[in-house]
Parts: C-alpha cells; structure tokens; sequence
C-alpha cells in the first residue's frame, strides 16, 4: 500500500469519517501460505496473519475497518472458518481498527497497555488526535506478560515486548509452524516508526526483538509488521542497525552537541539508505536523540 493512501486511511480513521470507496480501488489482499496453519494476509498496509484449522481462524492484527470485508474475502480464500479469534500485536489503527467489525464474533485479545490506549485515545502521532475506540472494539482478554493460547493444533505464545515499538507490542509465535508475527517490532520499508508518545523506545525495541529471537529457532519465519516474509537474520540485521543508530547519536550528545548541531553532523550517514517511507536518516537521528533525552541520566545503553 502506498504511504500516501495509509495515511489517508489513518486520518479518515482517527476523524471518524468515510473514505471514498474510490481511494481504495487499488487495495487487494492476498493470502500467502508462509508455514503449517499459518498464512499472511498482506496487501491493505499493515500485515494481518491468519491460523486456520478446524477450531476457526485466529487473526493477528485486522488492519482498517473498512479493509475487513476485504480481509473476510482473503481468508476465504484459504478456508471457510469462522474467526473466533483476533491478537492485536498493538494499538495503532492500520493494525487494530478492524476490531469494531469483528467484536461481534471473534474474541479480541491484548496487552493490557494496548487495550489501555485503545480506551483512551492518543493526542496524536504520524497523524491527528486518535479518539477513544468504541466500547466493542476493545479488547475482552488482557494480560501482561505472556499467554498461551492453544488452537489449531497449535500452542499459540502470546509474548509482551515492553518498551519497544509502543509500550504494548505483542509478538506471536507459532511453534509447529515455525513462524512468528512481530507486529510493528519489526519491518522491512527502512527507519521504524517508534512510537515514544506510547511508550515506546529505540533501545528498547533493539533489546526486545534481540531478547525474542534468542528463544527461536534460527530458521524460523518472520512476518513483519509491514513488508514480505523475512528471517530471523533480517530481524538481527535490523536490531544491530538501531543500535548502531542510538550509539552514533549518543556519541554526539556526549561530545555535547546539541540536536541541530547532531543534524548538521549527520551521524546517521551510513544508514541514509534505509530513508524514504517513513524517516529520512535526519529525522530517524532526531526521533533518536529525542529518545535519548527522555532516558534517566546515567541509564545503560
């Protein structure tokens, strides 16, 4: 999906107000079989997974509201089962506002801070103020740590990652099939967005991811937030950029430059190639050495 239409699609949706069926003409999700049960259903942004089996499909992530008939038809595809169940892997809109069109049979389940955020809205971020979600498109399961969910001949792993993308990401690992589902904790387009707003942070999404994929095997199938199926290799590859990112602007702090003098130095010149669809290399540095500002002095890196 185009960034320009993802965002159009954010901004209709933190508004409350319809999007031209028009503007979404070139919208067509695919179901891809990445392993086992599991299947990725890509196309409409951000990635939706989708176990299917004979106890009915679990979802990770819906992408938009107005996506979900199109999603219904995707998953079709892959099998005529009921979704009974939906894991948000966090709160943002592209991955959890098709929450309201699936409440009413399907069982939404999150991190108790995403179901939290959800509640009460956000004064803003990529976009406009986000208002409270509905009443019915918030979660009914909540947990904090870890949650095992055992379906489709699977034993579903629930796992929080705090601190990182927001401070209520979820990845979802799928043992048999040897696939997992990182959410926003992992992408492929280039600079992540992290959210600090919510919670999130740099190091910390580094860490977590790094922490994960320790209890995984090395083979082992990442979906990412937004983009193709990767490996475990490119989730590793990712984390060491971040950190090389954090390290390189606090270099800068500790020579004693401020944040338009660490611009100006451009620290990140080695990462530029990763600029484009969210952050150029100068406004990843900034969101870094915002970051890195809000950290309680003395705090590990």
């Amino acid at each position: 999906m185009r960034r320009a239409l993802l965002l159009e699609l954010l901004a209709a949706t933190q508004a409350g107000t319809d999007l031209p069926e028009g503007a979404l003409a070139e919208v067509s999700l695919r179901a891809e079989h990445v392993a086992g049960a599991v299947h990725v259903l890509r196309g409409g942004g951000a990635n939706v997974a989708a176990s299917v089996g004979s106890d009915g499909a679990l979802l990770v992530d819906d992408t938009f509201r107005v996506l979900v008939p199109r999603l219904r038809a995707a998953l079709a595809a892959v099998g005529d089962v009921p979704i009974r169940w939906v894991v948000n892997t966090h709160w943002h809109a592209d991955h959890a506002d098709g929450n309201a069109a699936l409440a009413r049979e399907a069982t939404l389940i999150a991190h108790r801070r995403t179901r939290d955020r959800l509640a009460s809205g956000h004064p803003g971020g990529l976009g406009p103020a986000i208002r409270p979600a509905p009443r019915a498109a918030l979660p009914t399961i909540s947990f904090d740590s870890r949650l095992t969910l055992h379906l489709n001949g699977e034993d579903v792993r629930l796992v929080h990652l705090p601190g990182a993308h927001t401070d209520g990401d979820v990845a979802v690992v799928f043992p048999r099939a040897n696939v997992v589902h990182m959410g926003d904790c992992f992408v492929t387009y280039g600079f992540p967005f992290v959210d600090l707003d919510s919670g999130g942070s740099v190091l910390g999404l580094a860490s977590g991811v790094e922490r994960l994929m320790e209890e995984l095997p090395a083979d082992v199938k990442v979906i990412p937030g937004h983009g193709p199926v990767s490996t475990r290799a490119d989730v590793l590859r990712f984390a060491a950029v971040l950190r090389d990112c954090v390290a390189r602007v606090e270099a800068a702090r500790r020579r004693g430059l401020d944040l338009e003098q660490t611009l100006a130095a451009r620290v990140l010149a080695e990462h530029e190639h990763l600029g484009g669809a969210l952050f150029d290399a100068s406004s990843f540095a900034a969101l870094v050495y915002r970051d890195l500002e809000a950290r309680a002095p003395g705090a590990a890196l």
